[in-house]
């Protein structure tokens, strides 16, 4: 398939229509969406809603209460997320970044300067980053995860996580709306047609 960069909004009027808006991020506040995008790397959303509930019912969804809980009772708290005591020592970590630092003032560094700051922290890679950056700071940088990944392949695409986040950005406007929606609909779809093994009825398959 010869693919051409306006293809990629093309796939995406493609999965809106199919899907609808997904109205993503979950997240009452900016830091839930932090705490949600360290606890969400390599397991299930629904495993992340309840470690998110867990913590709200102890009220250790601000920076100052988390960095200051007991570490083993925060990894009770996420056990459910897998790599329950790497994750909750995370969380603290960060949660301590953001009680030094206020949220509001590193948020509105350059987007560059933030990516680099983002990934100082430990346990923060490029998605993770990047889903700070775009769901919880409001600023246009698209997230590549697995599920684009294997999306793009599936139409003739292949890249490593700066290729791929290179050939959105500049196929795409600026515009954090359709960042957000874009991914959240990559994922949906993924889960829908590719997790389920539907590639026969697969909405990309076709000329675009």
């Amino acid at each position: 398939m010869s693919f051409r960069n306006k293809d990629l909004l093309k796939v995406y009027h493609i999965l809106r229509e199919e899907l609808g808006p997904q109205y993503w991020w979950p997240a009452e506040t900016a830091f839930e969406v932090v705490v949600g995008a360290m606890l969400t790397q390599q397991t299930k959303w629904a495993n992340v809603e309840k470690a998110i509930c867990n913590l709200k019912e102890h009220s250790l969804l601000e920076p100052k209460p988390l960095a200051e809980a007991d570490l083993p009772l925060l990894e009770e708290l996420v056990r459910c997320c897998g790599f329950y005591r790497q994750k909750a020592f995370r969380i603290k970590n960060i949660a301590s970044y953001f009680t030094e630092n206020e949220m509001n003032d590193v948020f509105s560094l350059p987007l560059d300067v933030l990516r680099q700051r983002m990934l100082s922290l430990k346990g923060v890679g490029n998605e993770t980053a990047d889903s700070i950056i775009l769901y919880a700071a409001h600023k246009p940088i698209f997230v590549i995860d697995a599920y684009t990944t294997r999306m793009m392949k599936c139409i003739g695409v292949e890249g490593d996580y700066m290729q791929l986040q290179r050939l959105f950005e500049g196929s795409l406007p600026a515009d954090v709306d359709l960042f957000k929606e874009y991914h959240a609909l990559i994922v949906e779809y993924s889960k829908s047609f590719c997790g389920k093994k539907r590639c026969g009825a697969c909405l990309l398959k076709q000329p675009l």
